[in-house]
């Protein structure tokens, strides 16, 4: 549904191509379910040049539709009967299977005349058969469809009867008439001559048996002006106008050029000379209209165009329910065919209930548990799935076994036909880069391509031990009871009351089925945070619809975020009886992968579910939205807001006419319906009822609007086609995000999706962004501002005339305007005023108020109070979004500051004890330090007691000494004095 690879997509489909040994025909003897005792006949076989029809010629000339299934025959039944069990034919034979649906079928049986014939022929018409392309053709190559069934249905004579031309189409008075004015036979009862019956005879016809005026009106607007010719260059604008996409990237898509268009022109018009003056005409433009170019949907979105490489929980898969029954859930028959048309159809999901098997040959069978529906071979539906399961998409196939086979012996027996059956395709040992280990995602559906997968219980070994001589029940709290042997019957009230169906009386695995289960290992579901806490993403739950309602209404956002990475099943509930189904639509909005379906019932579900997964290459797997992958974004399916990253559109449509849409004359009618999000406009439209016409029935109603689609990629459009009494003729699914705008054919399908030859409608799309009312106004005028100037230049124009008419007028809007604040608000708008009127004056001044009236709604843009804004819903559910979570930031910080401080007392602790011990090795070494100083101390002490007592008499001695030498130096001072005094006493009687 989304999720495409980024960038411009090639388109890897082929169209059909039909092998030369079908065109030539070959011999082989035929017979039918009808003839089945009869005598076969033989027959020339033969394909149609363009592949349209398998047909016939031998006794009577028949055509047969695109049949749905080839496969060799391998029913030893009609080996019998035929009388070839002495013959080797396995080579030779050729079984074709089709039907409108996938439970009436029809087989046809074929002979070949040589060896190796029967498989050229089965897998050239296989391909032809499955081609999505063939099956989603133009509307000008369904007409040459129903040409060619026209032409190859001749009768004894070699001529084309007139009474198929009267069969095919609904109007006998306007198809004589229409024959008549061709030139052709009329007369019902006579033929046509191939040769006068070309292909433009034939559309010529059309033409006149269908007048079309809608193309007429059509071609007008793209600029005949009632010429019965455009120009290239009117063509070219057309379609880049009106055809294009505007939510394309104009870089990776860009509109088309003259020399595109000039092709397109030359595909289409037959009129040389108008070619060469560059025209095309209105047949011409007519044939373009349902070509393949202009397709409702580009044809890259019917190829494999998701990215396969994600892993397993990011798809949408397409599931069936008890794809066994053919009918109701209590009686009926089972049939092994469903199996393989259900593989056909692109279903990658199959149930299979299985019971255990009675004696004598004790071999385990299938059917719907305590009901009167009856029983199949396990073996020949392993064989049937061994066959089917990869013929129509490569990617693997899950096998969902119910298991109620209380029997260790019976159960190793289904083991080993798997293994046996199924060999390297089934998937055993899980792949080397994805173990199974909590917190592993899943694999990717590219990586198991080829891969048969088994969703069984599986034995754990903390089980006790089962004993193989006896059974081995499983009793769950809350399960129903069921019977050991023999018959499995209860009364049908009890499966009705019982929503669960027999689902909840499964038996435990035995050693050997454990060994299949790998990445789809079955569990009862607790709760998500139980599942967030396990992070086993190869587990998986099943939920039945009501359960699961309760789930998604309860807790929407935690469903989503559990499906990101676990796989989630959902099953009807045991009251549908009558093998009703429920809207898929409402499970897929929480991303639920596995949304099983009743195949069997072709209700509106069904439809639904077949028309979404006939994309992506009918791979039946579809890649969610990004936001539903991503576990950094969070999503509300009840969101009434844009979601994050997410363009909401806005889808108009308009259904113009029907073409062809039943072969009766009755009144028609075409209803309008959209599935997507709850929050998405919700209007179904209905048409009026055409007065018995449903050949070319116009209708001239409103444009249906579908305003908001929240999430295109998730939704879906739906236009049905119904009988005035209800009965349903035709319908299309359509995905929003791809249906391309501007006028389309729409090419009508039945109820299993196969395309109907004639029936379509002609409409008018617009796709585009989501733009909120109140700025429609701004945005019309940037998506075309030459038409918006226009219309103000007419709007200026009428003013100004009631302005001249009424002079009084000028000075009350003089006053208005010039009081206005808005005329300060657009100073471009005056500048352009003055540009067109340089000379100013009165002209100059109302035209800028008249401008700036006009432009009113671009400048008065409406402002809320904010007191306004805060009782918003959406305000409030953001709030309490912030408040949530700003709860969480909180407990998120408290932890983490819980666990800092535990890490800083750690710390601090580890510390304090280093301490005391650095503080004990240094006591120690002190201790032993101080007792190594006092000895020391004691050692210097008597030295220096030694030392003492030598200094101590050497200071004696010197005391001496100075004591000595203090004698010597008095006696000394003595004699200088007497030696003074002498000298004295002689000098002083000189002087005398």
């Amino acid at each position: 549904m989304a999720g495409a690879k980024p960038g411009v997509h090639v388109l890897q489909l082929k169209p059909p191509r039909v092998h030369e040994a079908l065109k030539k025909g070959a011999k082989f003897i035929k017979w039918d379910e009808v003839s089945f005792y009869g005598p076969p006949t033989l027959v020339t076989l033969r394909v149609d040049p363009e592949g349209f029809f398998l047909y016939w010629t031998g006794v009577s000339n028949l055509v047969k539709h695109t049949l749905t299934q080839l496969l060799n025959l391998k029913e030893p039944k009609l080996r019998e009967v035929l009388g070839f069990l002495k013959e080797n034919v396995g080579g030779k034979l050729l079984m074709i299977v089709h039907g409108n649906d996938l439970v009436n079928v029809t087989f046809l049986n074929f002979l070949a005349m040589q060896e190796g014939t029967a498989k050229i022929w089965t897998d050239e018409l296989f391909a032809l058969a499955t081609n999505i392309l063939s099956q989603n053709a133009s509307r000008n190559n369904f007409l040459l469809k129903a040409y060619t069934k026209l032409k190859l249905q001749v009768n004894q004579d070699g001529k084309i009867p007139v009474k198929n031309i009267l069969k095919m189409f609904s109007d006998k008075k306007r198809i004589e008439m229409a024959l008549e004015q061709c030139g052709l036979v009329n007369n019902r009862s006579e033929g046509i001559k191939p040769d006068d019956f070309t292909w433009d005879a034939f559309q010529k016809f059309l033409d006149s048996l269908c007048l079309r005026p809608e193309i007429q009106s059509i071609f007008e607007e793209s600029g005949s002006k009632r010429k019965p010719f455009i120009s290239l260059d009117q063509l070219m604008d057309f379609m880049n106008r009106r055809q294009r996409d505007s939510r394309l990237n104009e870089v990776l898509y860009p509109p088309l050029k003259r020399e595109q268009v000039r092709q397109i022109m030359e595909k289409y018009e037959t009129n040389s000379s108008q070619l060469e003056r560059d025209q095309i005409s209105l047949q011409a433009f007519s044939r373009y209209l349902g070509g393949e170019e202009n397709g409702i949907v580009p044809p890259e979105r019917l190829d494999i165009i998701d990215d396969m490489n994600q892993p397993l929980s990011h798809y949408f898969i397409n599931s069936s329910h008890n794809t066994y029954l053919t009918v109701g859930q209590l009686t009926g028959l089972s049939s092994v065919e469903m199996y393989r048309q259900v593989l056909l159809t692109g279903c990658r999901c199959v149930e299979l209930d299985c019971w255990k098997g009675r004696p004598p040959d004790e071999e385990p069978y299938i059917t719907h548990g305590f009901t009167m529906t009856t029983e199949i071979s396990f073996k020949e539906v392993i064989e049937a799935i061994a066959e089917s399961a990869f013929k129509t998409s490569p990617y693997p196939v899950i096998l969902s076994f119910e298991n109620h086979v209380d029997s260790a012996k019976q159960q190793a027996k289904m083991a080993e036909y798997c293994r046996t059956i199924f060999g390297d395709a089934l998937l055993i040992d899980p792949l080397e880069k994805y173990p199974l280990v909590p917190g592993q995602v899943l694999p990717s559906p590219q990586e198991m391509m080829g891969k048969i997968v088994i969703k069984n219980k599986k034995k754990h070994h903390h089980h006790r031990p089962i004993d193989t001589s006896g059974s081995i029940r499983q009793k769950e709290q809350g399960d129903q009871s069921s019977p050991h042997n023999g018959e499995q019957r209860r009364p049908a009230s009890s499966v009705v009351g019982d929503s669960l169906g027999t689902a909840s009386s499964e038996v435990n695995a035995t050693e050997e089925m454990s060994t299949l289960v790998n990445y789809t290992e079955p569990v009862k579901f607790k709760s998500f945070e139980v599942a967030a806490k396990r992070r086993k993403y190869y587990e998986m739950s099943s939920f039945v619809e009501t359960k699961g309602m309760d789930t998604l209404k309860n807790s929407p956002i935690e469903f989503v975020e559990y499906n990101k990475k676990q796989l989630s099943r959902i099953y009807p509930k045991g009251t549908r009886v009558d093998s009703s189904n429920y809207m898929p639509q409402l499970f897929w909005n929480v991303g639920c992968q596995m949304v099983a379906l009743n195949f069997q019932t072709l209700d509106l579900p069904m439809q639904l579910n077949m028309g979404v997964f006939e994309y992506n290459g009918r791979s039946g797997y579809l890649l969610k939205p990004e936001f539903m992958r991503r576990t950094d974004k969070q999503f509300d399916p009840f969101t009434e807001n844009r979601v994050d990253g997410i363009v909401a559109n806005t889808l108009k449509i308009e259904v113009i006419s029907g073409q062809f849409l039943t072969d009766k004359k009755v009144g028609v009618y075409v209803e309008v319906d959209i599935f997507g999000l709850p929050a998405d406009t919700k209007r179904k439209y209905k048409t009026k009822t055409s007065n018995g016409n449903s050949l070319d029935p116009v209708w001239d109603d409103e444009m249906v609007v579908f305003n908001k689609v929240v999430l295109p990629t998730l939704a879906s459009l739906r236009i049905a086609v119904f009988e005035e009494n209800g009965k349903f003729i035709g319908h299309r699914i359509l995905p929003v995000s791809a249906i391309r705008p501007g006028y389309h054919y729409i090419n009508l399908k039945n109820e299993l999706n196969q395309p109907l030859m004639l029936a379509s409608l002609l409409v008018y799309t617009e796709a585009q962004d989501y733009i909120p009312n109140e700025h429609q106004d701004y945005a019309e005028a940037l998506t075309n501002p030459i038409k918006h100037i226009s219309d103000l230049h007419k709007r200026e124009t009428q003013l100004a005339v009631l302005l001249e008419d009424n002079n009084e007028v000028r000075p009350i809007l003089f006053t208005h305007f010039t009081q206005s604040t808005s005329l300060s608000v657009c100073p471009c708008l005056c500048a352009y005023v003055h540009s067109s009127n340089p000379e100013g004056g009165p002209h100059s001044l109302y035209s800028a108020i008249i401008f700036v009236c006009v432009c009113r709604p671009l400048l008065d843009v409406p402002v809320d109070s904010v007191e306004h804004l805060k009782q918003q819903k959406g305000y409030l559910k953001l709030l309490k979004k912030q408040g949530k979570e700003l709860k969480e930031l909180r407990k998120k910080h408290l932890k983490k500051l819980f666990s800092i401080c535990v890490c800083r007392e750690k710390k601090e602790l580890q510390e304090i004890l280093d301490r005391k011990r650095q503080n004990s090795i240094s006591e120690a070494k002190s201790r032993d330090k101080d007792k190594a100083e006092t000895q020391n101390q004691r050692g210097v002490r008597e030295r220096i007691e030694r030392e003492n007592e030598s200094h101590s008499l050497f200071i004696y001695i010197i005391l001496l000494k100075v004591r000595l030498l203090r004698h010597i130096i008095r006696f000394q001072l003595q004699e200088k004095e007497l030696l003074c005094s002498f000298a004295l006493f002689t000098i002083e009687p000189e002087f005398k």
